[in-house]
């Protein structure tokens, strides 16, 4: 039989891994390869207001955010935050080019976002900073009520 108490932790750990690695790239990509003008061009041309400001806001939420999913540190409300950012992309960049990726279609930002969605639901794990900090208040809970 499957061990879950293993298994759970070790799925949410690569899920965090996969996902966080992926948010890294793509908001690396924004303020490294692509660069934040392209960025905010391309923004532009989609119609999307303040351009200038959103480019780089989407390509911090991507990277810090990215690095947090990754270690599991505010996962719930990290993972949030990225689930709007990708609904954002898919209704104002992607859904209108269908599913496909290689057409520009909204698959990944879907993927992503289910992604963040799953994290919501069942937050970092056993092996996260998260939990960590949440062993660390249960301790100190239990000392002020012993």
């Amino acid at each position: 039989m499957i061990d879950m108490s293993t298994i759970k932790p070790l799925a949410l750990l690569l899920s965090r891994v996969l996902l966080g690695v992926i948010l890294i790239a793509h908001g690396w990509d924004k303020f490294q390869i692509t660069g934040l003008e392209g960025v905010s061009g391309f923004f532009a041309s989609l119609g999307i207001p303040a351009a200038g400001v959103v480019a780089p806001l989407v390509g911090a939420i991507e990277l810090i955010g990215g690095i947090m999913i990754l270690l599991g540190v505010f996962t719930r409300y990290v993972s949030a935050v990225v689930a709007v950012v990708m609904l954002g992309a898919a209704l104002s960049a992607h859904v209108s080019a269908g599913i496909y990726v290689t057409n520009g279609g909204w698959e990944l930002v879907g993927a992503i976002g289910a992604g963040m969605l799953a994290l919501i639901a069942a937050g970092a794990g056993a092996w996260s900073i998260d939990a960590v900090l949440e062993q660390k208040r249960t301790t100190e809970r239990e000392l002020v009520n012993a």
